[in-house]
């Protein structure tokens, strides 16, 4: 790619833009590991929703869209369409139970809710567990795509973008804490989202250009419909697709929904996440019940109100504002590059070895003219930054608040912790980079993430429900999922990975279950406690709230269970209404048949977001302000 000089300084305003205001934030971040980790529990609604979306949107993740598009027809975003349903949950089951219970860190909730060195035991092993081994594994999954861009518009190699990428990012969350983290992330957002319509747009440019001789956006996305309408992948599993005209075998491309003919197919990219990973699966950004770094902003809300607020601001921008872009670009990639070999052949110099269909969305990126490259430029390094900043703090928190300050040294000074803060954050950093040059694509990530958290999302929503739910069945779900992720796949090789994580999920759910009623529970003490400062809804605490003086009345005063069931109803519509509506007014831009059904989702949309405007409203003017 031939870069002007114009578009190195747009990139490098970008940077500074984005980086600077972080620097006059060391001083108030350095105060203590409140600060550091937790932004002094006084982030406002609008900055805490802004931080999730914009770490939910890193480097890979329109790689990642693209390789699904590719692979499987625009329906293969179901895989992460179907969180929507774990997302909007989070919003109006755990949000407000979260904040209220006044943790730093998620993993400091185990000793909030269970006892005895069991509790301990949870909360050490996955301050490790998740800060160093999970949370590496998904900044590796980041900084391969960073790679893979990086190898594709400047041909640097895997060692060169680690090493640039590193310094700019290990220096920033060193330094400025979350404070900064968040501060950065707003900026962040609003250049990647530009960057990414910009993408989109000049995408579509190409095809019109390429197919017409029309250098139009609209007659390009027109063109786009016309040629894709009748085109199917009818190879989807294979990691070279075939496209051909439909003969009713494949899955057409263009599809929202998936071929139910295909049933292996179907099973994986639709099936199993709407009736059984939303649930099951624990996978950071999207975790049943809420944790990681979504409960990190959440922690640090100044209010219920604003952790309420934040989380479904979060999940609106994450389904319905980014999706598109990324899908357009993608589609216009078949038509661009129709295969690896077409993307080897625009980029003679990049590595064999990293070329994938990931790949094709940097490819596409070619087309961009002057000044939007630089824009794109920065854009990529704010997604990168945004998601590993993110990670970098939070998997330091854990590994600091969580192992460190709780098993190690227990007497240390603030300034002390908040070093330690530090220069975990260059560890971890290292061990995602060398994790980076282990990993293939981002899909293979993806399902090794949802592999080792399988089975155990139903434990992490039942324990705000039912007082059984103890540290022994966390323990027995973890050794069940990571164990049963390395020994399905070898013992039902031929079973397809959707067929093995139902096994798995199966296995680790009733481990865990059984755990339930045979392993030692919870002290009543700790129970009674727990309930008198978090007060969870449910019959599942009936007679630990008897015990502990809480009455039913104060626990239904503080939850609206019944408004928050149709909130969790309402709120799905609204994102699955306007994400097809706005996917089938694109598309009738080519195809006017489709006119009808985008008019009925938008009108669907705007019933069910009454809806849940009303009951956002009751919420936030029944939650607290601490």
């Amino acid at each position: 790619m031939t870069i002007s000089w114009i578009d190195w300084l747009i990139a490098a305003a970008s940077i500074l833009v984005c980086f600077l205001p972080a620097l006059f934030l060391a001083r108030r971040s350095s105060a203590n590991t409140t600060e550091f980790f937790a932004s002094g529990r006084s982030v406002p609604w609008w900055l805490a929703g802004l931080s999730m979306v914009a770490t939910t949107f890193s480097s890979d993740t329109p790689n990642w869209v693209t390789e699904q598009v590719r692979r499987y027809g625009v329906a293969g975003n179901w895989q992460w369409w179907a969180f929507v349903l774990t997302g909007i949950a989070t919003v109006f089951f755990f949000a407000r139970l979260w904040r209220r219970s006044g943790v730093l860190t998620d993993l400091e909730f185990y000793e909030l809710r269970y006892s005895g060195r069991e509790a301990s035991l949870v909360r050490g092993f996955r301050a490790v567990y998740l800060g160093l081994f999970f949370n590496c594994f998904i900044m590796g999954m980041v900084t391969l795509a960073a790679c893979k861009i990086a190898n594709i518009l400047f041909g640097l190699a895997p060692w060169q973008t680690i090493v640039i990428t590193g310094l700019l990012n290990v220096a920033f969350a060193a330094h400025s804490g979350l404070w900064g983290v968040l501060v950065i992330d707003m900026i962040q957002f609003f250049i990647k989202m530009t960057a990414v319509f910009a993408a989109a747009w000049f995408s579509l440019v190409e095809v019109g250009r390429r197919l017409a001789g029309e250098a139009s956006a609209s007659r390009g996305l027109t063109l786009l419909i016309e040629k894709l309408a009748n085109q199917q992948v009818v190879s989807s599993g294979n990691a070279q697709p075939v496209m051909s005209v439909t003969d009713g075998s494949g899955q057409p491309v263009l599809d929202l929904l998936p071929n139910f003919g295909m049933s292996e197919l179907a099973l994986m990219i639709f099936i199993l996440p709407i009736a059984v990973s939303w649930w099951a699966n624990w996978y950071p950004g999207a975790e049943p019940g809420g944790g990681s770094y979504i409960a990190q902003r959440m922690l640090a809300s100044k209010s219920e109100k604003d952790a309420l607020g934040g989380t479904l601001f979060f999940n609106l921008a994450h389904y319905v504002l980014r999706p598109w872009p990324w899908i357009i670009t993608a589609l216009c990639s078949i038509i661009v590059y129709p295969d690896l070999a077409s993307i080897q052949a625009a980029f003679p110099n990049a590595d064999a070895t990293l070329i994938g269909h990931d790949s094709a969305f940097p490819a596409m990126l070619k087309f961009l003219p002057v000044g939007f490259v630089g824009l794109m430029i920065g854009g990529l390094l704010a997604a990168n930054s945004s998601t590993i900043l993110t990670h970098l703090n939070w998997g330091s928190s854990y590994l600091v608040h969580d192992f460190y300050r709780r098993f190690m040294k227990k007497d240390g000074t603030e300034a002390h912790y908040v070093m330690a803060g530090r220069l975990c954050t260059i560890l971890l950093y290292v061990v995602a980079a060398l994790l980076s040059l282990t990993m293939s694509s981002a899909q293979q990530a993806f399902q090794v993430l949802l592999s080792i958290g399988a089975g155990t999302g139903l434990l992490y929503i039942v324990r705000w429900f039912w007082w059984r739910v103890s540290a022994w069945c966390e323990i027995v779900a973890m050794v069940a999922s990571l164990v049963t992720s390395l020994l399905v796949p070898k013992l039902m090789p031929d079973a397809g990975f959707a067929v093995q994580t139902i096994v798995q999920v199966g296995i680790t759910t009733v481990a865990w279950l059984i755990a339930a009623y045979v392993a030692p529970s919870t002290e009543r003490a700790t129970l009674e406690a727990f309930v008198r400062k978090v007060k969870p809804a449910g019959p599942g605490w009936t007679a630990v709230r008897a015990s502990a003086g809480v009455s039913a009345a104060e626990t239904a005063q503080e939850n609206h269970l019944g408004a928050s069931f149709v909130g969790w109803i309402a709120g799905c519509v609204v994102i699955w209404a306007s994400l097809f509506a706005i996917g089938n007014g694109l598309y009738a831009m080519g195809d006017p048949s489709r006119t009808g059904l985008a008019v009925g989702l938008t009108v669907l949309f705007v019933l069910a977001g009454l809806v849940l405007l009303g009951v956002t409203r009751r919420l936030w003017n029944s939650a607290g302000n601490s």
